[in-house]
C-alpha cells in the first residue's frame, strides 16, 4: 500500500491516480486536504468516468481491441483472474491449497497496488465445505460404529456430503481466507454470488455490473463465485460459440464460461484462466506427440484433440477454449495457464511464453523460440558432419566478410552508438561499444586464427585402447551441443563467439544487450552468410527479447551450455534461473597484483598500470593491489604507485591493515571482496608470500592474480600455490584473453573447476565420446575365460 499511499497527499499524483481509474478514491482522499479546486476537477473527472469508462455496454457494443503479442499484456489494466477447482484444491482432494492460494494472492495484490483493476472468479466453495463436513460427519461416527461393525460410512464420508451443502458452509470459510490474506497487503474485498439467470434478467443484470463497477472504482477486488448453494449442478452439452458476435452471451455451466463472460461485459483487457495444465494442447498431454500452443488463433481450431475433464472441476478443456475464444471474440485478451506454476500471473504480465495466448492477430507467425533452439540442434549435427577444411572455410569468409562490409557495420554500430550516447549510457560501456576499422582488422585475424586450429578439433582421438584381440576403444572430441551465449555491450563478441561455434561444431543462440541491438543484426547477417553454403544457417541464430531468454533457462532439452558474459550481476542472475542447465562463467573478476619485496620496483609500477588503467571495466582488469610490507616501511614505491595512479584518474581505497598504518591516506574500503569495473582499486599491506596467497583465497574469484618478483622460487611458489584460473608472473593481468592467448578469441573466461577454466576457445566447447568396435565380443566371454583382456594403449595418431 506504500505506493497508494504515497500519492494521496500529493496533487502531482493526479494524472497517475486518474489514469489508473481510482477516481472515487481519489476525490476522497485529496477531499480531505481541502482543496476545493482539486475536489471540484476530481468530481469533473468522476462524471466523465461514469459516462464513458463505467458505463455498461451490452456484449453487442463494439468491441475493444486485443493485445497481438505477449510483450503486451504488461499494458493490461483491468485483469479477470479465474482460479479453477483444481488450483484451489490440494491434489489429494483434503481441502485447499493454502500456499499456493497465497501466492496467488500476493500477485494479485501487489499488482492491485500497482494501480492495475483486478477482479477474481473463484471455485473452492464446495471442496472447502466438503472439508468440513466430512469432519463434521466423522465427529458423529462413534455411536453408529458401536452399533454396526460393518458400517462403511467412514470410508465413504466424503462422497455422502450434499454439494449444496458443501458449498452453503464453505462459502463464508472461503471468503473469509481470501479477507485474511488480502487483509496482509491493507486490500479490501467484496464477495460476488451470482447465478445463471442474473445475467439474463436485464435489471439483474445491470445491478450486478453497476454493483461491480463501483467496487472496482472504490478500489476493492471483487471476488465472484456462482451460488452452488441455490443453482443445480449445470450439465448443459458444449454448444458451438458463434464468432460474429449476434449472441448475447455464453452459457454460464462452469467458472470458465462465467469469467468469459465477466470479463466480455466489464470490458476487461485480460483474462487469465488458472487451470491444472500447462495450457492447451494439440491432443492430450499424456498422448505420444502432444504438443504445447504457445498460442491460438481462430485457424488452431481443427488441430485440437481434446481429453478429458479435470476430475475436481466441472469443465474440460474443450470448455476453456470455447470461453476463451468466446472473450476474445468480445474484445478481451486471454491467457490459459497452470495454477499451480509459481508466479504464473507475475510471468504471464512480463511477455514470458506461459500458457497458451489466445489472439486474433493473423500475421505470420515469429518462429516460436522451441523451434529456433531445435533448429540450432540440428544445425549442429550438420556441422559436426563437415570436413575441418569446410568447418575453416566457413570461418575465414566470415572473417573476410568482416573486412569487405566494414562500411555496413561501422554504420549500424553509429546508430548504436548515437541512441546510447542520447539514453546516458556510461562511458566505460560506450567504449565497449564502439567499433572502428583497427577493432574489425584484429578480428578478422582473430577468426583466421581460429579457421587455421579449426582442422585439429572436432573428432580427434585422444586416446585409443587394445582392450581384447579386436576389440579397440577410442576417445573423441565432440560437440558439446547447443550453446548459449549472453553477452551484454560488446558486439565484437558475437563473430567471435560464432567463429568459435562453427569451428567447434556446436549449434549457438546469442543474445546481445539491447544497445547493441543495430550491431549486432548487422554483424549476424555476415554469420548466416559465411554458413549459408554449409547448409546450416539455421545452427546460429540471434534471440532478441529478454522474454525468450527466460524461456530458454528451462529448456533443458535443448540448450546444453549457457555462457553468460558480461556484468557480475548478469552471470549471477542467469546462475540463479538456469536450475537444470550447466552455466559456465565467472561471477566476479576480482583479480589481484602483488608486488614482492623483491620486485623490480620499475617493471612493477608498469604492471600495475596496465592490470588497472587499459581496461578498467574488462573482468581482468587489477581490483586490489597487494605490497608487501617492506615496500612500504623502507622505499617510496608507495608514494610512487598512488601518484602514478592518481594520474591516470583512478579513485584508490585502502584496506584495513594499510588504514591502521597511515595517519593520511585513502578511505577505507568497503569490502575488499568488490569488483569495481572502472578507474578505482584497493590497495592492501602484506607481511609475507603467504600472506599474499591467503588474502588472494579468501578474497579472490579464482580469476586473474599476478606476482611481480625477480625472485623464480618465490614466483614459482605463487604460481603452484594460489588457487585461480590464471596466474601470472611479471605480466598484466590483462593477458587473460583468449585471443592473446593465441586461441583466436574466447567464449568467455570460466572459473569453474570442471570441463574448462580461464579464457575459453574451442577446446573448452568440446567434450568426448567413446567410440568401441569389435567383431562378436560379448561381456559374458570374459567372465568365463573364453576371451581375455589386454587394455593395451595404442598410438593415438595412428
Amino acid at each position: 500500500m506504500s505506493f497508494l499511499r504515497a500519492l494521496r497527499h500529493s496533487e502531482a499524483a493526479l494524472p497517475l491516480m486518474l489514469r489508473y481509474g481510482n477516481v472515487v478514491s481519489a476525490r476522497r482522499n485529496f477531499s480531505i486536504v481541502g482543496n476545493p479546486s482539486v475536489s471540484a476537477y476530481l468530481m469533473q473527472q468522476a462524471n466523465k468516468a461514469k459516462n464513458v469508462n463505467r458505463t455498461l455496454h451490452g456484449l453487442h457494443e463494439r468491441k475493444q481491441a486485443t493485445f497481438s503479442e505477449r510483450s503486451e499484456l504488461k499494458y493490461a489494466r483491468r485483469l479477470v483472474v479465474k482460479l479453477g477447482s483444481a488450483v484451489i484444491t490440494r491434489e489429494d482432494e483434503h481441502g485447499l491449497a493454502l500456499g499456493r492460494l497465497a501466492s496467488i494472492v500476493e500477485q494479485v495484490a501487489e499488482y492491485h497496488v500497482e494501480g492495475r483493476e483486478c477482479i477474481m472468479v473463484t471455485s473452492g466453495a464446495v471442496a472447502f465445505g466438503k472439508q468440513k463436513l466430512t469432519q463434521e460427519l466423522l465427529m458423529s461416527l462413534s455411536m453408529r460404529e458401536t452399533l454396526s461393525p460393518t458400517d462403511h460410512t467412514r470410508q465413504d464420508a466424503g462422497t455422502m456430503v450434499e454439494p449444496r451443502a458443501a458449498a452453503a458452509v464453505g462459502q463464508s470459510g472461503l471468503m473469509s481466507l481470501y479477507d485474511a490474506m488480502f487483509a496482509q497487503y491493507g486490500i479490501k474485498i467484496a464477495q460476488v454470488l451470482v447465478t445463471e439467470p442474473d445475467f439474463y434478467n436485464e435489471e439483474t443484470r445491470k445491478n450486478l455490473f453497476s454493483t461491480l463497477t463501483e467496487l472496482i472504482s472504490l478500489n476493492i477486488v471483487p471476488i465472484i463465485n456462482t451460488n452452488d448453494a441455490v443453482v443445480p449442478p449445470m450439465f448443459i452439452v458444449d454448444q458451438e460459440v458463434s464468432a460474429t458476435g449476434k449472441k448475447r452471451g455464453i452459457r454460464i455451466k462452469d467458472n470458465d464460461s462465467l469469467a468469459a463472460l465477466l470479463a466480455a461485459e466489464i470490458h476487461a483487457d485480460l483474462l487469465i484462466l488458472m487451470s491444472d495444465v500447462d495450457g492447451i494442447y494439440n491432443k492430450p498431454p499424456w498422448e505420444d506427440g502432444a504438443r504445447l500452443m504457445h498460442t491460438y488463433t481462430a485457424r488452431d481450431k481443427d488441430l485440437i484433440k481434446f481429453g478429458e475433464k479435470s476430475k475436481v472441476g466441472t469443465g474440460g478443456m474443450n470448455a476453456k477454449v470455447m470461453a476463451a475464444t468466446w472473450a476474445l471474440d468480445r474484445g478481451v485478451s486471454v491467457v490459459i495457464c497452470n495454477g499451480t506454476q509459481d508466479k504464473a500471473i507475475k510471468s504471464i504480465l512480463t511477455g514470458r511464453k506461459v500458457g497458451t495466448f489466445f489472439t486474433e492477430s493473423t500475421a505470420e507467425k515469429a518462429t516460436p523460440i522451441e523451434q529456433i533452439a531445435e533448429n540450432a540442434r540440428n544445425g549442429s549435427r550438420i556441422l559436426q558432419n563437415l570436413t575441418p577444411d569446410e568447418r575453416a572455410q566457413a570461418v575465414n569468409k566470415l572473417a573476410d566478410l568482416l573486412l569487405s562490409r566494414q562500411t555496413q557495420i561501422l554504420e549500424a554500430n553509429a546508430k548504436d552508438l548515437d541512441e546510447a550516447k542520447k539514453s546516458g549510457l556510461a562511458k566505460a560501456l560506450l567504449s565497449r561499444l564502439s567499433l572502428n576499422p583497427s577493432k574489425l582488422e584484429s578480428l578478422a585475424t582473430g577468426l583466421k586464427q581460429i579457421a587455421e586450429d579449426s582442422h585439429r578439433n572436432v573428432g580427434r582421438v585422444i586416446k585409443r585402447t587394445k582392450l581384447a584381440d579386436n576389440l579397440e576403444l577410442k576417445q573423441v572430441t565432440v560437440p558439446i551441443g547447443v550453446l548459449l551465449v549472453i553477452f551484454e555491450s560488446r558486439p565484437d563478441s558475437l563473430p567471435q563467439v560464432a567463429a568459435l561455434a562453427i569451428a567447434s561444431g556446436n549449434g549457438l543462440l546469442l543474445k546481445g544487450g539491447k544497445e547493441a541491438a543495430h550491431s549486432n543484426r548487422a554483424l549476424m547477417e555476415l554469420v548466416k552468410e559465411s554458413l549459408a553454403s554449409t547448409g546450416a544457417a539455421s545452427a546460429i541464430s540471434l534471440v532478441s527479447t529478454r522474454e525468450e531468454i527466460s524461456d530458454l533457462l528451462s529448456m533443458d532439452e535443448h540448450i546444453d551450455l549457457i555462457i553468460p558474459r558480461g556484468s557480475s550481476d548478469l552471470v549471477r542472475s542467469i546462475q540463479e534461473k538456469a536450475q537444470h542447465i550447466p552455466v559456465m562463467g565467472h561471477a566476479e573478476g576480482i583479480c589481484h597484483v602483488y608486488v614482492d619485496r623483491e620486485a623490480d620496483l620499475d617493471k612493477a609500477l608498469k604492471i600495475i598500470r596496465d592490470s588497472k588503467c587499459d581496461y578498467p571495466a574488462a573482468c581482468n582488469a587489477m581490483e586490489t593491489l597487494l605490497i608487501h610490507e617492506d615496500l612500504l616501511q623502507n622505499s617510496a614505491f608507495f608514494t610512487d604507485v598512488c601518484n602514478m595512479l592518481k594520474r591516470e584518474g583512478v579513485k584508490i581505497n585502502s584496506g584495513p591493515k594499510l588504514n591502521q598504518m597511515l595517519t593520511f591516506g585513502p578511505p577505507q574500503a568497503k569490502s575488499l571482496k568488490f569488483e569495481y569495473g572502472a578507474l578505482e582499486c584497493s590497495i592492501e599491506v602484506v607481511k609475507n608470500l603467504e600472506e599474499a596467497i591467503d588474502h588472494v583465497h579468501t578474497y579472490g574469484s579464482g580469476h586473474t592474480d599476478v606476482i611481480v618478483t625477480e625472485n623464480p622460487s618465490s614466483a614459482q611458489y605463487f604460481q603452484n600455490n594460489v588457487d585461480s584460473a590464471c596466474v601470472f608472473h611479471n605480466a598484466s593481468s590483462r593477458f587473460a584473453d583468449g585471443f592473446r592467448f593465441g586461441l583466436g578469441a574466447e567464449v568467455g573466461i570460466s572459473t569453474a573447476r570442471i570441463h574448462a577454466r580461464g579464457p575459453v576457445g574451442v577446446e573448452g566447447l568440446l567434450t568426448t565420446k567413446w567410440i568401441l568396435s569389435g567383431v562378436d565380443h560379448a561381456a559374458s566371454e570374459f567372465t568365463d575365460g573364453t576371451r581375455k583382456w589386454l587394455h593395451q594403449a595404442l598410438p593415438t595418431n595412428e
